[in-house]
């Protein structure tokens, strides 16, 4: 297989990829799959402007997320990090991140392989267990409000 490099003539080099420009304050760009891409930032502002910038049906999917992990875990944190909205517990670290895909919007148990019974996809992170939710799909199901409970009960990961 060539690298990008060997494409443009160079065996073995790799042409970098020009990296994308600054956002400028409360600028959202959409990514790859529509994943919207804003300035990282605390609390619940920044994470409904993610949800905000979610494309099409999505929206309205993340809303329900938001909306449920709330309900589910009184005094939930969130925050943007890397492109996607995270939760966590004070104390206890960060149980739940979303994000945006071409197909589905991903919901990551980032301890999820610890819930009972796990979520359904196995990710790369072997402690990562997902949930893909498609067009149609209703998160607010008694599986899911389960297994949020269950990871916002359990240390979560400290990743910031």
């Amino acid at each position: 297989m060539k690298g990008a490099g060997e494409a443009a003539g160079r065996p073995g080099r790799r042409v970098p990829k020009r990296p994308l420009p600054p956002l400028a304050a409360g600028e959202v760009r959409l990514l790859a799959g529509g994943n919207p891409q804003i300035a990282k930032g605390d609390g619940e502002g920044p994470v409904r402007a993610w949800i905000a910038a979610m494309p099409g049906w999505k929206r309205a999917t993340g809303a329900e997320l938001d909306a449920l992990v709330a309900a589910t875990v009184p005094g939930v944190l969130r925050a943007v990090r890397w492109n996607r909205p995270f939760y966590g517990v004070p104390g206890r670290g960060w149980f739940l991140a979303f994000g945006c895909l071409e197909r589905y919007v991903k919901v990551a148990f980032l301890r999820g392989g610890l819930l009972s019974p796990p979520p359904p996809v196995a990710s790369a992170k072997s402690a990562v267990r997902c949930l893909h939710l498609f067009a149609g799909d209703a998160p607010d199901s008694l599986a899911v409000r389960d297994w949020i409970r269950q990871a916002a009960a359990i240390e979560g990961e400290r990743l910031f």
